[in-house]
């Protein structure tokens, strides 16, 4: 169906959303956003743009292949359940995000547990290729300034988004505290992606005729400088602010 294979491939497109969901579908989609959130290994995954694309394949996708229109993304899992013959946008976009919320929640809650079992002697590890020890510190930083917001306001933060239920393990939130964090961040962090990508690219496309899914590579190089520049602009500060200290 969708899921393409490209005899000519280079491995920076790994780094392309729309790579990721010609390949593996759903099923990578719903994996990729459960690793970023939950285990510290899948920090490097595109979320945020991986999502606001995959809202725009949720209905249907356009084989650059063969340029036949095929069912989108959500024609898996309703086509494994049984009601493959139903193609409805509403629905496919409720299936799509409903799946990826479940598996954003399910990857919080294993980082909250890893954290609460081996946490604190992560900052004792040393840096290597996967595990970046500053990027624990930052999400820690992060979490201590805002509280248990923080759960909510890391799921649209690359990066500390991936840390910070570890943290929230580190210093034992409570429980009950952190499922309430976690399920309304990620409902509202899944849903504003899916349903950006959805309908912009309608709008744009009964608007002015401009195709979101040709300038693929824009959105992503937009959405990564929208999502870091709050990080970015921290760090900027923090540095500046540091050197001022200094030369006092």
């Amino acid at each position: 169906m969708h899921q393409l294979i490209l005899l000519d491939f280079h491995w920076t497109e790994l780094l392309q959303p729309k790579w990721y969901i010609e390949h593996g579908g759903l099923w990578f989609i719903l994996f990729a956003v459960f690793a970023e959130t939950g285990l510290f290994v899948g920090f490097f995954f595109p979320g945020d743009s991986l999502l606001f694309i995959a809202g725009i394949y949720a209905h249907e996708i356009k084989d650059k292949i063969t340029g036949k229109t095929l069912p989108g993304l959500s024609h898996t899992f309703l086509e494994l359940i049984g009601f493959g013959n139903i193609q409805n946008r509403w629905l496919d976009l409720l299936v799509l995000i409903t799946l990826v919320v479940i598996a954003g929640i399910l990857g919080n809650i294993v980082g909250y547990l890893f954290g609460k079992r081996i946490g604190p002697t992560m900052f004792h590890w040393k840096d290597n290729f996967i595990f970046k020890k500053k990027y624990l510190t930052q999400a820690h930083d992060f979490y201590n300034q805002h509280g248990g917001g923080a759960i909510i306001f890391a799921r649209f933060l690359p990066i500390v988004r991936t840390f910070a239920p570890i943290v929230a393990g580190i210093v034992e939130m409570d429980k009950k505290k952190f499922t309430y964090f976690n399920i309304v961040g990620c409902i509202a962090w899944v849903s504003a992606m899916i349903l950006g990508g959805n309908f912009l690219q309608q709008w744009l496309w009964k608007q002015f005729q401009f195709n979101l899914e040709e300038h693929l590579e824009v959105i992503v190089i937009g959405i990564v400088l929208i999502t870091t520049a709050p990080v970015l602009i921290k760090i900027f500060f923090s540095r500046k602010k540091s050197s001022a200290n200094k030369t006092a």
